[in-house]
């Protein structure tokens, strides 16, 4: 089991530790709803040191992202980020991951932490093109500061204006007293704020700044279960639960970051999907009655066919409903359309919905 930088912070605060995709994690602090609820009203702090950082540079660097990945790369100026997925060579999902463009020939990749080891050997397996290749995911942390206030209370700690930091863009500069931090405005809560990219040595000393700046508006750390419920609130798939391996970025509703307009791997086969279109789409649906969908349970018709099977599920915090994502036919993914949950011998009736679920 790997620990992050802070791992001894987060025991002195309280929070309780959990292994996640092979690191020592904090879970929670306070508790989901309270931690949920200072992310959607305030500012929180996640660390998110466990996910995975490449550097991919060099004069043929765009030429691989672009063969190994969905969206298009070339669009990218310096400053700028891009969610994208790395599709396999069967119609699935190796992950999903950030790019971001550092300088001319420079580009930082973002994966999911249970991926690391894949999707770096992936990648390698693809690079006949001879781009240069640096695993940075052991020397850096990652720290989400997230939820309206973020801007205001992060302020006072750097030279950079934090309002112009459009969504998806980013600076390099100083944060909390070091240099050449990344402080990018992206996110998976779906509340605003940013993540902040800096060298093991340097997490603690802006770990401390920016609870220390961020005082006055209560500011809290928040674990990683939080994190799951804000971005199931905003419909954002989860690799592992909602894609995967064996879904398609078509099935999973990711097209508008599937462009036809260049070569990549797989792309045949996924443009011809589609034009004809796939047999099962992911959908998002609440709970008609009481209830809490959780990932594993079946999807049923009125007449208590197995249709599908629910990816994410939770009692979602802002809405005091069930929520949940799920793949099914297409015959009942229009918006409105009835579906049943089995949860345990009930089958629960929900509707199909149109996202994001908070709004």
């Amino acid at each position: 089991m790997k620990n992050i930088a802070l791992t001894e912070t987060h025991k002195a605060l309280g929070a309780k530790m959990v292994p996640f995709a092979g690191y020592n994690m904090p879970v929670q602090y306070e508790g989901v709803n309270i931690e949920h609820e200072t992310v959607r009203k305030t500012v929180g702090v996640f660390d998110v040191s466990h996910m995975g950082e490449f550097l991919v540079e060099g004069e043929h660097a765009l030429e691989l992202i672009q063969k190994v990945s969905t969206n298009d790369a070339s669009k990218l100026t310096i400053g700028k980020a891009q969610y994208s997925c790395l599709p396999n060579d069967d119609g699935g999902i190796v992950d999903d991951l950030i790019i971001y463009k550092i300088k001319e020939e420079t580009y930082l990749l973002v994966v999911n932490a249970s991926n690391i080891e894949k999707d770096w050997n992936w990648i390698q397996s693809k690079n006949d093109v001879g781009a240069t290749m640096r695993n940075l995911s052991d020397d850096y942390s990652l720290l989400a500061i997230q939820g309206p206030k973020a801007i205001e209370a992060m302020q006072s700690i750097t030279s950079h204006d934090l309002a112009a930091i459009k969504f998806y863009n980013f600076v390099v500069g100083d944060f909390a007293g070091i240099e050449n931090v990344i402080i990018s405005a992206t996110g998976y809560t779906g509340s605003g704020g940013f993540e902040i990219y800096c060298k093991n040595s340097e997490a603690q000393q802006i770990w401390d700044k920016v609870f220390e700046a961020g005082a006055e508006y209560g500011i809290k750390p928040i674990g990683l279960a939080a994190r799951d419920t804000l971005r199931l609130e905003m419909g954002y798939c989860l690799y592992g639960n909602d894609i995967d391996d064996t879904t398609s970025p078509i099935e999973a509703g990711l097209g508008w970051i599937t462009k036809f307009t260049k070569d990549f791997t797989n792309s045949e086969a996924l443009k011809a999907q589609k034009e004809h279109g796939p047999e099962r789409k992911l959908v998002a649906f609440e709970l008609d009655e009481r209830g809490i969908p959780r990932q594993g349970y079946d999807i049923v018709d009125h007449n208590g066919n197995k249709i599908g099977v629910v990816t994410s599920g939770t009692m979602s915090p802002s809405l005091g409903k069930g929520i949940g994502l799920g793949y099914v036919p297409p015959v009942f993914t229009d918006i409105n359309s009835k579906i049943n949950i089995q949860i345990r011998k009930n089958a629960v009736p929900a509707t199909v919905v149109k996202l994001p679920f908070y709004k």
